[in-house]
């Protein structure tokens, strides 16, 4: 491409929403040739341009047999469809490749515009990426710009006119989960059992990652009444107590807005109250809301 230098590429998409026995067939000779001369570089194929079906079943396989390093998944699905897949990749063979959760957002049983109810799907929907962290490697919101006057798809990430631009919730979204990330994946259950919307979990969806002497346990409350939460901390140290520092919460009562370029902070993240030390600790989460308790482990 007229660069004297190489790019260090450490990943490759080859095709994108493919299906069928022609993928495969064309993907292998790109997939040997590359192991070849940049042995490298990461291959990621593709499974199609649904989450599951037919197509979804053939790729999969075949991503494995030609040795892909990531199989890219893509997810544009109602609200029912993001409450179901709390435990998605609870089972996923560990052994074959990884998975790059390349493209989503909640469409809104069909309806395609921003607001807040979709992203709150969203963002429980990614407790159970963050859960399995191992296997879903990557995972990218899709897509990421559009033109409030001239569009080709929607929900976008990023609105904007030919002067301003804001963030739908969604961006807050992913942006919560960027700055509370975390290096590792903690254990979190309800009864021995992930925290994932299943029978018994009044609606609830978690995850808990760890950096350093920082725990972020992230929650979404998909049921419509307030709930009391206890935050137990098992297997620490004799000695050992963890300290609440902080909770930032995503939450509105206007489920079917979201921002705008007249009102570009009409729902944001906020920090509320969260506080207590010890073996355990109490929280409160509002009715259809996100929040982040941010922990301190002494």
């Amino acid at each position: 491409m007229g660069r004297p230098e190489p790019f260090n590429l450490k990943f490759r998409g080859i095709g994108n929403e493919q299906w069928g026995e022609e993928f495969p067939q064309h993907l292998e000779p790109f997939v040997k040739a590359i192991r070849k001369a940049h042995p490298e570089i990461k291959l990621v194929g593709s499974a199609g341009p649904y989450p599951d079906g037919t197509d979804f079943d053939y790729l999969w396989p075949e991503m494995k047999r030609l040795g892909a390093d990531l199989v890219d998944e893509h997810y544009y699905r109602p609200y029912d469809w993001f409450k179901s897949q709390g435990t998605r990749y609870d089972d996923y063979d560990r052994k074959g490749p990884k998975v790059f959760a390349g493209e989503y957002a909640c469409h809104a049983n069909g309806k395609k515009w921003n607001h807040y109810y979709a992203s709150l799907h969203e963002a429980a929907f990614m407790t159970g990426l963050e859960r399995n962290a191992d296997l879903v490697q990557m995972a990218t919101y899709a897509p990421l710009f559009a033109h409030v006057e001239g569009w080709q798809w929607r929900p976008d990430l990023i609105w904007f006119d030919n002067l301003n631009s804001f963030r739908t919730v969604s961006w807050y979204v992913q942006s919560l989960y960027s700055q509370y990330k975390g290096k590792n994946v903690m254990s979190l259950t309800m009864n021995g059992k992930p925290v994932a919307g299943l029978d018994g979990q009044n609606g609830l969806f978690a995850s808990a990652v760890r950096d350093g002497n920082l725990i972020y346990i992230k929650v979404a409350n998909m049921s419509e009444q307030s709930q009391s939460l206890t935050l137990n901390f098992n297997g620490m140290k004799k000695n050992a107590n963890v300290k609440a520092v902080k909770r930032v919460s995503l939450d509105s009562d206007k489920l079917y807005e979201d921002n705008s370029i007249d009102a570009p902070t009409n729902i944001v993240p906020v920090e509320k109250p969260f506080t207590g030390s010890g073996k355990s600790l109490q929280a409160q989460i509002e009715p259809l809301s996100f929040s982040i308790y941010v922990i301190s482990a002494e």
